[in-house]
């Protein structure tokens, strides 16, 4: 359990490693409320980027100026044209164990990167199917269905059974961390050598994940190719939306002929559909304050009060409206679904989820309406399960004191069982 004074303490030093980036660090006192973690943040990270353009100004999309030196805090780039050849120094969003090299190709969002992937697999393969756990990310899935007719999605049961053996077409396993509990875990206990490629979205885990770094270990022992995708727009930037910044990362050095030496030229391929789709990476989305022990050590704690909060709601949930609970074990433990009393279609599920953070929030609560998670607020949005096509409300958990979210959790549950009751959503 963190208290309202230690959790303020800790949210005094997240506000400084942004603060000390900026060359003239705005005079800031320290936090009294979630309230003043909250705009501090978002004030410091709005500074941090205004600073970036004002400094780097001669750093265009075209390299006109040779005097241009462009950077964001740890990262460095280089480019004749941006949009085509943009090349990234710096370091990583993820802890890979000795002995495996990676490329790291940085796109405009983590939807930009896994479709680029996805777009390059037709260059590799003319056919292969794409085998998907429930609860895959419903925008992936619409986009193979959409725009990816070389893919044939084959969804996998639990358990699992023998659907990862080999078949006579290219099999790619999309493995994603927003899955349902327990899908992750079942693949790792099975074989995977008659899979050719592994695309495994990780932007729901810390990128120092000990489940990405077993994820990663499972796919050199069966010799799988390998390629990380990740919006670094969440669990990477402390909370504060800092840029729409995404990557695919191409994990090198265990792949084995025949089935996945076929990949190799696949980060090549990936790099083109960049290049021509108008993909790539902003260097002002890069933020400036990544890469330190210090902001390691604070993500680090923040991911873990998230993933406690998230289990205490889970339980709340199940205990006082366990037949309006949606999803409520998800791999990632960064959120939990609601459902209505009657179906919810897209419109009515958003206009819960707004009607409950304002109602919630006059209380004086920390919550808000926003479509995106990982942050110091509670965020309610719409939700599509892709698995079942039913619509539901979100409740992105967030890094507050246990005492603040414990009281949230609660009100949230006696919002929702009281409108459901009524009729209303």
């Amino acid at each position: 359990m963190e208290t309202v004074r230690a959790y303020l303490e800790r949210k005094h030093w997240e506000l400084k490693l942004l603060n000390d980036g900026l060359r003239n660090p705005l005079d800031l006192a320290s936090p009294s409320s979630v309230d003043d973690v909250v705009r501090s943040k978002f004030q410091i990270t709005a500074a941090l980027r205004a600073e970036h353009e004002l400094h780097e100004w001669k750093a265009t999309e075209t390299a006109w100026s040779h005097t241009a030196d462009p950077a964001s805090g740890p990262f460095e780039f280089s480019y004749d044209y941006q949009r085509a050849d943009l090349t990234v120094r710096g370091p990583s969003f993820y802890e890979l164990d000795g002995g495996c090299t990676s490329t790291a190709i940085y796109t405009a969002s983590g939807m930009a990167a896994i479709s680029a992937v996805l777009l390059a697999s037709a260059r590799i393969v003319a056919k292969a199917d794409i085998l998907v756990l429930p609860g895959s990310y419903g925008e992936t899935l619409e986009l193979i269905r959409s725009f990816m007719p070389h893919l044939r999605i084959e969804p996998l049961p639990l358990p699992l059974g023998d659907a990862l053996a080999p078949e006579k077409s290219p099999r790619i396993l999309l493995l994603d961390s927003c899955s349902v509990a327990g899908a992750i875990e079942a693949v790792l206990r099975r074989d995977g050598s008659g899979l050719d490629l592994l695309i495994f979205d990780t932007t729901c885990f810390a990128g120092r994940s000990g489940r990405i770094r077993r994820v990663v270990g499972w796919a050199r022992r069966h010799g799988i190719a390998l390629v990380l995708v990740r919006s670094h727009n969440k669990l990477d930037s402390l909370g504060a939306e800092y840029g729409r910044l995404g990557s695919a990362v191409f994990v090198h050095g265990h792949e084995r002929p025949p089935r996945a030496g076929q990949w190799s030229g696949l980060a090549s391929e990936t790099r083109n559909a960049v290049r021509l789709l108008g993909g790539a990476a902003l260097p002002a989305h890069f933020p400036p304050f990544a890469g330190s022990a210090a902001y390691w050590a604070l993500t680090k704690r923040r991911v873990a009060a998230i993933l406690r909060n998230g289990r205490s709601s889970a339980r709340c949930f199940a205990a006082e409206i366990p037949a309006l609970s949606a999803q409520l074990r998800f791999a990632h433990g960064l959120y939990v679904t609601l459902r209505g009393r009657r179906a919810l279609d897209e419109a009515a599920a958003r206009q819960a989820a707004e009607d409950m953070s304002c109602e919630l929030r006059r209380a004086g609560f920390p919550i808000r309406h926003a479509g995106s998670f990982g942050f110091d607020f509670a965020a309610t949005e719409w939700f599509h399960d892709a698995t079942t096509d039913q619509y539901s409300v979100r409740v992105a958990v967030p890094d507050l004191p246990t005492e603040v979210w414990d009281d949230l959790t609660a009100a949230i549950a006696r919002w929702w069982g009281g409108h459901q009751r009524a009729g209303c959503g």
